[in-house]
């Protein structure tokens, strides 16, 4: 393992101002992150190196199975990791891929020349590349990167990815075990000043739908490499190749369905917003149904008060129809038809006289042009006869309005018998 760094920590003032700077480049050295969760990750990233002070954020370029590269941010360093009472450090590297946070990043051991990953291990591949059940259940937007930590080194403290191995020297020895005990091991290195860094261990072995180790192919002392014996058996080499085989294979599955069931949820989401949109548009049609409905009713209820009126009117003067069909046939015309009221009498009779100054005008306008009226008298008689006019039109409006202010007080009247 790693000892406690001599180095100062980083300053967080000039970590914020780095993660500002990087995540709001644009153009084609922006970083490949989406806008709207690029403050998210910053958050993230501010809060693990306040957590982790031995981490360090950077940017280095990713190269894809597919030869493809791509500058990504990265945390750099260690990680603290208790094993029988003693805190070890394991060196780690935490990149965050094009999808982050969406998705979960991918975690790397990242030996020194002095480690040798640890085969088997459950959750580290022979490249690095960590594989532990907070990965695989990364949910958005609640997972983050210091609970990714802690169950890193949860995870390690129960099972140590790395052990030491020793330095040849000049006079030969037996080759360590495969396997020496973690303790000695750790114990080896635990104190010295970590050794200057060297090749990382390759991507020779990673496993099939994860990114490749980023980093070089390892080169290890020629006594320290894993060589095939005689005493191997066959049966526990397929059985463990196979046992690998079904595990990529049924995490491949794992990550198929995911995607399968997120296509689901989004378009059940896009559902659900068409259906709310559905739901206002059918609210805001029944209340307008519901406003013309009582628009309806009020109008069938001033309908039938006019039905009314006309129906005592008829009974009223039905009678008076009869008695003048007996009178010889013979109708005058200003005896047939009666004024129920004087208001009504004196609208008759201000109209009859205003449409009679009307036609008196048009004929002098006709003797004037044919030229039996002089222009002078013309003028003086229809000065005469447009005031006698005037005086007949307002009086017929202020009857009509007082008519009007009698018929609003009848209507009130009957409102009340339909009501009831």
């Amino acid at each position: 393992m790693v000892p406690p760094s001599s180095t100062p920590p980083p300053n967080p003032q000039q970590i914020q101002q780095f993660l500002s700077s990087v995540l709001s480049q644009r153009g084609p050295s922006a970083l490949p992150y989406s806008e709207d969760t690029k403050w998210l990750i910053r958050q993230q990233l501010v809060s693990l190196i306040s957590n982790y002070p031995s981490l360090e954020p950077k940017t280095a370029t990713f190269t894809h199975n597919d030869g493809r590269s791509v500058n990504l941010l990265q945390a750099d360093g260690t990680i603290p990791m208790p094993f029988q009472g003693v805190t070890y450090n394991i060196p780690i590297v935490i990149w965050l891929m094009e999808s982050y946070p969406r998705y979960a990043p991918a975690v790397y051991v990242n030996p020194t020349r002095d480690m040798i990953i640890k085969r088997p291990h459950p959750h580290v591949s022979p490249s690095g590349l960590v594989s532990i059940p907070y990965l695989h259940n990364w949910i958005y937007p609640s997972s983050n990167l210091v609970d990714l930590v802690l169950h890193l080194s949860s995870a390690f403290s129960r099972d140590p990815p790395l052990y030491s191995q020793r330095r040849p020297n000049p006079n030969p020895s037996p080759s360590p075990s495969p396997n020496p005990s973690i303790n000695s091991s750790m114990t080896s290195t635990y104190g010295q000043h970590p050794p200057p860094p060297g090749p990382r261990v390759a991507a020779t072995a990673a496993a099939a739908g994860y990114p490749p180790s980023p980093y070089g192919r390892v080169q290890h002392p020629q006594h320290s490499q894993a060589r095939p014996t005689s005493t191997d058996d066959a049966a526990e080499v397929y059985k463990r190749n196979a046992m690998n085989k079904l595990v990529e294979m049924v995490h491949g599955d794992i990550i198929g369905m995911r995607k399968a069931r997120e296509v689901e949820m989004e378009g059940m989401f896009s559902a659900q917003a068409v259906l709310r949109r559905r739901e206002e548009e059918i609210n805001k049609g029944l209340k307008e149904m519901q406003d013309e409905k009582e628009g309806l009713e009020q109008q069938l209820q001033v309908v039938l008060m006019n039905a009314d009126v006309l129906d005592s009117w008829i009974r009223d003067n039905e009678g008076k129809i009869k008695n003048l069909g007996k009178k010889n046939n013979n109708v005058d015309v200003d005896e047939a038809i009666h004024c129920v009221d004087v208001l009504s009498k004196q609208v008759l009779d201000s109209t009859a006289a205003d449409l009679a100054i009307e036609d008196v005008v048009y004929s002098l306008d006709k003797a004037v042009q044919d030229g039996v009226v002089p222009f002078d008298q013309y003028l003086r008689n229809v000065r005469l006869l447009s005031r006698e006019q005037f005086f007949h039109r307002a009086t017929a409006s202020k009857v009509k309005e007082a008519q009007m202010q009698a018929q609003v007080a009848n209507m009130a009247a009957r409102i009340s018998h339909f009501v009831s």
